[in-house]
């Protein structure tokens, strides 16, 4: 694990080396669980998803953008 807590088989570098979530070939996170739609490492989220707040109008928006 990381020390944020993420599991490192979800960890990947940006061009400035910093640590991002993986993301599958079709640009969703690889903890996603596409069946259901919830995380797989919820309890070791990063703080990125730990702050973004369920139903709130950016949640709202975000899902409307990817049809869900």
């Amino acid at each position: 694990m990381t020390d944020t807590g993420v599991p490192f088989q979800y960890i990947d570098y940006d061009k400035w080396g910093s640590e991002v979530m993986k993301r599958a070939d079709d640009g969703w996170c690889q903890a996603l669980d596409r069946n259901t739609l919830m995380c797989t490492i919820y309890e070791n989220r990063p703080l990125t998803c730990r702050e973004f707040e369920m139903a709130s109008n950016e949640c709202i928006t975000e899902r409307e953008i990817a049809g869900i």
